[in-house]
């Protein structure tokens, strides 16, 4: 599907959209009710990957294709590794299959687990047979993608032992580990992180709980980037989200605090405000920990014709397409001057946004949504839109709430 996105018609933006919860909460949510069924789940996403993650977890024998979904291939490693008598090849699509799960494999047969590659060392698709794992410790380099680390928490309370995890070097995505060990301490598992350890107890069974998803603060980036493109005196309300977030992409709030855009909390809802028309002249962000906002970022510097130098991005370059290659190829089209390393991102203020381009997605949701927002600056097409089922079913149809002209082309 291709879109054609023009600029609302009003560009004092004015709009209440509910969003689904957070891909990464329910994600660990539903291994968590896997491990212990008497859990229930309100406000799960409406995702593609949610939706993988759930059908997946519900075999026990041949093969689970997980498509595109990147989280679900690391926690479903973990869980299928840790339970003996299921045996399952697990696979994806081909950017999958040249994505690594080496350093996770490699750790669960540190703790006894049978995991088998069918094809290239190192990558999909994976053989499991199911085992019960009793070796207590393993350890990871600290720089890793934290869903590798979160894959061992979550199934370490249904270790015979529990697990010890040390993390060797310098530790990124700490809010994404943090929110691992939020969720077990949530369902009464005891755990502690001190230094480069993390301790998780054995637990065989936790009492009745309904486990509430915040909504997805990665999905809330898109709207920010529209307020900051609008006029001042947008607004936009947000809901269900709290202020004590467990999610790493609510840091969104203080970082366009910078862009003109000011953030209210309450009743369980954000309210976005487009305060004041100043910007810097250069926007400077390390997103160790919210790598997945670099997209939404880069592309609202752009549209405001700032600078921005955005660091801490270095697992961007093995999600569903190589991020930091595909925002210097697409923004590139729009006349944009950007430079990009293994781990950083050098924008350079552009006076001119090229009208009409075609943003190309590579298969990746964050892609499509994260360029829909200039549309308030120009009009442009999204090839492959409908890519955004993958973790925001509804954008298209929320975005055209707040006036966007969207037509298929």
């Amino acid at each position: 599907m291709k879109l054609h996105l023009s600029r609302p018609s009003d560009l004092r933006l004015n709009a209440s959209i509910a969003i689904t919860g957070s891909k990464s909460e329910s994600n660990r949510s539903l291994l968590l009710k896997a491990l212990y069924p008497n859990l229930m789940i309100s406000n799960m996403s409406n995702s593609d990957d949610a939706d993988v993650m759930q059908k997946g977890l519900a075999v026990s024998h041949g093969l689970v294709d997980i498509h595109h979904a990147g989280t679900a291939m690391r926690f479903l490693t973990g869980y299928f590794a840790s339970q003996e008598g299921k045996e399952v090849t697990l696979t994806g699509s081909q950017r999958m299959t040249e994505r690594p799960v080496k350093v996770l494999v490699d750790a669960l047969r540190t703790l006894g687990a049978d995991i088998e590659y069918l094809k290239d060392e190192g990558y999909p698709p994976i053989k499991i047979k199911g085992r019960k794992l009793t070796e207590r410790e393993v350890s990871l380099p600290a720089n890793i993608s934290s869903q590798y680390i979160s894959s061992l928490l979550l199934i370490a309370p249904s270790l015979e032992n529990g697990l010890e995890l040390e993390l060797i070097g310098k530790i990124t995505s700490v809010p994404y580990i943090r929110m691992t060990l939020a969720l077990l301490s949530e369902i009464g598992i005891v755990n502690s992180f001190e230094g480069n350890t993390i301790q998780v107890m054995s637990k065989t069974s936790v009492a009745d709980k309904t486990l509430t998803v915040e909504s997805d603060w990665s999905s809330a980036s898109y709207f920010y980037g529209s307020i900051a493109l609008a006029e001042v005196g947008s607004e936009i309300t947000l809901s269900a989200y709290k202020e004590s977030s467990l999610q790493g992409d609510s840091v969104l709030a203080e970082i366009y605090k910078d862009l003109g855009v000011e953030t209210t909390f309450g009743n369980d809802r954000i309210t976005l405000r487009k305060t004041v028309d100043e910007r810097p002249e250069i926007l400077k962000v390390a997103l160790h920990n919210a790598p997945d906002i670099a997209q939404t970022i880069a592309v609202t510097c752009f549209g405001l014709g700032i600078a921005c130098h955005l660091t801490g991005l270095h697992t961007l370059k093995i999600k569903e397409t190589d991020r930091l290659e595909a925002l210097h190829t697409e923004l590139s089209k729009l006349g944009a001057d950007i430079s990009v390393t293994d781990a950083e991102l050098r924008l350079s203020p552009s006076q001119e946004i090229r009208q009409n381009m075609a943003i190309d997605t590579y298969n990746d949701h964050r892609m499509a949504m994260a360029f829909a927002p200039l549309a308030i600056k120009t009009s442009l097409f999204v090839n492959d839109a409908g890519v955004v089922s993958k973790s925001y079913p509804d954008f298209w149809k929320d975005l055209k709430t707040l006036g966007f002209q969207i037509t298929e082309s």
